[in-house]
């Protein structure tokens, strides 16, 4: 059996993609029991964060493997297969491995080195522990790396490459400024009360907020948020919890609002945040220009102003005649777009007539016919070769209306999104979102500590693959030393046969000394086929020794089932879970 995992994530798939190729709690587990259900798989797990969605699985076929659970992944998140594929990557064996461990330590997080995906794939654990779906395999795996993602937090500052979603949304959002500085007396409103949130609600209150307001649809989990944040030693924050109906009633008096819930669909649209806006702006904002800033994706060109080119008289461009059309703009080369060469030669002579003609009312000195000539063929030669008419006047310069300051910051990072993206478009809202960040996030400078983190994973990778290509021989070695014990036990019982009056002294003395000479025999060649086995390539020293020593099969497979059944350390402690 070997390791592979299918997924995809902001690595991989863009957000319009990713927010909805989303997995509920009970999508996760059905499909962790379709998964085992499936021919190739035996083992099962899902990792599904905000911005990751990924199938782990013990197969015995590769091909079989990564169409099924392809397959299995396309259905249960609501996306077809055809348009997921191309954003799905395929990790087999070493490489599932070192990518998991990756993920662990927070070098493939769209914050390097965040913290948060350690709960995250412990909660994943938990949920395979608990609907059976995790064998030895996944258990090693999983409880593996949350071994060496603390290991890398531990000894390394991989914790200074990066931090929380959260943090970096909100640094985001503060454009520069130290949060605590911009965040100082600001009032929050936080919608959801789930993990993210939690973490929004509680750094916010370190932040300095001077109060959070949780909205939630269980309105006991917002109160019990609102309780655990009013009673922490660490902040003397206000926190009040509401109901969802309330939201828009709290927009218009937050200044700062993060959203992280599990809703399908928008929790804040355009329509309500302008709505919320009209009374914090100066000069409240008409419904009708709200809903044109948020619908209208861009002003018609045609609307621009009109410019003095081409009025003056003489031109012999009939610009009235074209002024009214869709998207046509007096400004620049699109001035003459799709005119006929013959006037565009004219309307070039023209102009540069009129760039040699003398300021301060002086007489202007005609052209000749030949030149002329000369220079009308220069500029058709000219078109023919860079498909436009040489700009010779200074376009008249547009007014751009100046953004104000942003008196309402939104963060969302919820996947998929909880706040309309159109929200981008209104004045005095800065919105930061999961697209954003990942644009941001690419041009973070990566610190040393990285490179130290990266050897980390290398390093255990290879002290993984070799503790499971040892464990892989392990039934096959134990079926060997117990089919010695009962030769052993055979040869002893046919020499009580053959001496009936062997006293019990001797009868133990004997046994031990076969015992002794088996162990001594068997001592040198299974502890040497353990290191040839955990090596790479060494899978093949198991077979060796099966067909050397003739074992039975069976055997070697009720061992290999009852380290399987086996309590681990998780499943002893499952009680003690808890999100990091």
């Amino acid at each position: 059996m070997s390791l592979l995992v299918v997924g995809l994530s902001h690595r991989s798939a863009p957000v319009s993609v990713l927010e909805r190729a989303t997995l509920t709690a009970d999508a996760q587990v059905k499909l962790v029991h379709d998964t085992v259900a499936a021919e190739p798989a035996t083992e099962a797990a899902v990792l599904a964060t905000c911005n990751r969605i990924e199938l782990y699985a013990d197969v015995d076929k590769f091909h079989a493997g990564v169409a099924e659970l392809s397959t299995l992944l396309a259905q249960h998140c609501g996306v077809g297969l055809d348009e997921l594929t191309p954003y799905l990557y395929v990790h087999y064996e070493d490489r599932a491995v070192h990518h998991l461990f990756s993920v662990a330590c927070g070098l493939d997080s769209m914050v390097v080195g965040e913290g948060q995906i350690l709960g995250q794939i412990k909660d994943s654990l938990a949920t395979a522990q608990e609907q059976h779906t995790a064998g030895r395999l996944l258990n090693d795996l999983f409880q593996q790396s949350l071994r060496v993602g603390k290991r890398a937090h531990s000894e390394t500052g991989i914790d200074r490459a990066g931090q929380s979603l959260v943090t970096f949304g909100l640094e985001q959002l503060s454009a520069g400024a130290p949060v605590e500085t911009w965040a100082k007396g600001k009032r929050a409103l936080v919608i959801g009360a789930g993990s993210m949130s939690s973490l929004a609600a509680a750094t916010l209150a370190r932040a300095g907020v001077a109060e959070v307001v949780i909205a939630n649809r269980t309105l006991e989990r917002a109160e019990r948020l609102a309780q655990i944040l009013t009673e922490g030693d660490d902040t003397d924050v206000r926190a009040r919890a509401v109901p969802m109906a309330t939201v828009p009633d709290e927009l218009t008096r937050a200044d700062v609002v993060v959203s992280c819930t599990g809703a399908t669909g928008l929790v804040l649209t355009a329509q309500s945040v302008a709505a919320a806006l009209e009374g914090r702006v100066e000069g409240p904002v008409a419904p009708d220009a709200a809903a044109a800033r948020v619908t209208d994706p861009a002003p018609i060109r045609g609307d621009l102003p009109p410019t003095s080119l081409g009025t003056e008289e003489g031109c012999p461009l009939d610009l009235s005649a074209v002024q009214g059309t869709a998207h046509f703009s007096v400004l620049g080369e699109a001035a003459v777009a799709g005119m006929p060469a013959a006037e565009l030669e004219q309307h070039a002579a023209w102009v540069d007539k009129g760039a040699e003609e003398p300021r301060g009312g002086r007489t202007a000195v005609a052209a000749d016919p030949e030149t002329e000539a000369e220079l009308i063929s220069a500029l058709a030669a000219t078109v023919a070769t860079i498909g436009r008419i040489p700009e010779r006047r200074r376009p008249e310069p547009v007014v751009e209306t100046p953004r104000p300051a942003p008196v309402l910051s939104l963060l969302d990072l919820a996947m998929p999104r909880d706040i309309d993206a159109a929200v981008h478009r209104l004045l005095g809202v800065r919105l930061v979102d999961i697209e954003s960040l990942a644009e941001a996030s690419a041009d973070a400078p990566m610190a040393a500590d990285v490179d130290q983190v990266r050897r980390i994973v290398s390093d255990e990778v290879a002290a993984f693959g070799a503790a499971q290509r040892a464990a892989h021989i392990t039934p096959t070695v134990v079926a060997l030393r117990s089919m010695a014990a009962d030769v052993v036990a055979n040869e002893i019982a046919r020499l009580e046969g053959r001496l009936p009056g062997l006293d019990d002294k001797h009868r133990a003395e004997i046994t031990q000394t076969v015992r002794r000479v088996v162990d001594k025999l068997l001592h040198a060649p299974t502890v040497r086929v353990k290191q040839l086995a955990a090596e790479p390539g060494g899978a093949g020293y198991a077979d060796a020794l099966r067909t050397l020593f003739d074992l039975d099969p069976e055997t070697i497979a009720s061992v290999s089932r009852a380290d399987d059944t086996k309590p681990t350390e998780n499943t002893e402690n499952a009680k003690n879970r808890g999100r990091a």
